[in-house]
Order: C-alpha cells, then sequence, then structure tokens
C-alpha cells in the first residue's frame, strides 16, 4: 500500500527519519537518516558525513544485503502539545542502488531536500532504495504546518 496524501505530505515536510535494519541473529539496527521519497520508494545515500568504515561496510548496507526487510520511521515531536505528536512508518524490502537513471533521480531529490548535499561527490555513492509494501501512521500528520522547516522546532 503506497502512502497516502497526507502520509506523503507529513515524509516530505519532515527532516529526518530511523531507518531500521535486522541483524543477522534478529536484533534491530536503528540510525538516523536523511531521506527522499520518490513515488513508492524512499531512498537513503551512504553520504560523506564521517562514518567509522567505508560506506559498503557499514552495518545497514551488510544487513540489506543478508535480510532486505526494512522500516522508516518518521516523527513529529512538540514537548509543549502532545495533541501535535505523529508519525509515520513505511515497511518494505530495501536494495542498494550504485548507479543508473533511478540512482541519478534519487540523488537529484536529495539534494534538492538537502542543500549540504550539493557540495558531496555522491553521484558514484551507494543508495539504500525502500521500496514501500506499507505504510502506517497514528496522530497529527499535520502538525508541521507552514512552519515545519523551522530549524528551531523539534523533529526526528
Amino acid at each position: 500500500m503506497p502512502p497516502s496524501s497526507e502520509q506523503r505530505a507529513f515524509l516530505e515536510t519532515q527532516r529526518v527519519g530511523c531507518l531500521a535494519t535486522v541483524e543477522s541473529g534478529g536484533m534491530p539496527h536503528v540510525v538516523p537518516v536523511c531521506y527522499a521519497l520518490v513515488d513508492t520508494t524512499l531512498y537513503v545515500v551512504l553520504d560523506e558525513k564521517p562514518k567509522r568504515v567505508e560506506a559498503r561496510s557499514l552495518k545497514r548496507v551488510r544487513n540489506i544485503l543478508t535480510n532486505p526487510r526494512a522500516a522508516l520511521v518518521v516523527d513529529y515531536y512538540e514537548d509543549a502539545d502532545w495533541g501535535r505528536l505523529g508519525w509515520v512508518m513505511a515497511r518494505g524490502q530495501a536494495e542498494i542502488i550504485e548507479a543508473g537513471d533511478e540512482h541519478a533521480t534519487a540523488l537529484r531529490e536529495l539534494r534538492r531536500r538537502y542543500p549540504r548535499y550539493l557540495s558531496m561527490d555522491l553521484d558514484q555513492s551507494p543508495m539504500i532504495a525502500l521500496r514501500i509494501d506499507n505504510v502506517t501512521s497514528w496522530g497529527r500528520l499535520d502538525a508541521g504546518g507552514p512552519d515545519a522547516l523551522d530549524p528551531g522546532r523539534q523533529s526526528g
């Protein structure tokens, strides 16, 4: 089931999500990520932020290669008003893409969302493509409103 228009708007408004993959022994592995939604796929590029290992050796990549089931949770939190809380969880099959039209399209969208990516050499960087099978949500998905990109508010 693809995201509804309300879920899609929420995902496009928020800035940070948490990507969950599964280790071979069944233990969850969750990391915060920047993401972009294109049609019914969420993309996460393995960017140039400092990492302890080479991008292709990251735990999330190794997990996806052995078990492609993954999820991305994006939330909105406001301490002053819990009536504005909301989240969207997208689940599906993930794969690693490294080149081609899909990679280029996703990278354009990521660079549109995150201007910092414009100065990074990401054309050859691996990317996680999460093919959405199911989307669930809860709470106020309109909570971000027109000030959703205000860096002073809490999210993610």
